[in-house]
């Protein structure tokens, strides 16, 4: 099932995210696993929940480091579908086994710090302003 319904969020993301990329090197802890609020509690953030479905539980989050959307998937398939999905819209993308965080790009370097994961960057929307 495509999860392209389940982008309600997008609008979110690209307010949240803005566009750009860049690398960091910091050194990167395991990649953290659990529950939504698991996650959550991970990085000192209570979440507000915004889609709870079988296939994706989604919330917004705000932790000293600002703003960011914080998902889980059901299947390591839907995750994939809905990343490249949203990647349309832009953004920085923090990625772990069945979940995602998605920021500004500062909020997703600061998160990896403590969940792992890999970072993904959006499409770049610089050329398409003005």
């Amino acid at each position: 099932m495509r999860l392209t319904g389940l982008l309600l969020g997008a609008a979110a993301v690209l307010t949240l995210a803005g566009c750009g990329s860049g690398g960091t090197t910091e050194s990167v802890p395991p990649t953290a696993t659990g529950s939504l609020e698991h996650l959550a509690a991970e990085v000192k953030c209570a979440p507000n929940m915004q889609t709870d479905a079988d296939e994706i539980r989604q919330a917004i989050c705000r932790t000293g480091e600002g703003k960011f959307i914080l998902a889980t998937f059901a299947t390591d398939r839907g995750q994939r579908e809905w990343i490249n999905d949203a990647k349309d819209y832009g953004g920085h993308y923090l990625v772990g086994r069945k979940w995602v965080a998605v920021g500004d790009d500062g909020v997703v370097k600061a998160l990896r710090g403590t969940l792992g994961g890999d970072l993904e960057d959006g499409a770049d929307h610089h050329a398409h302003s003005g």
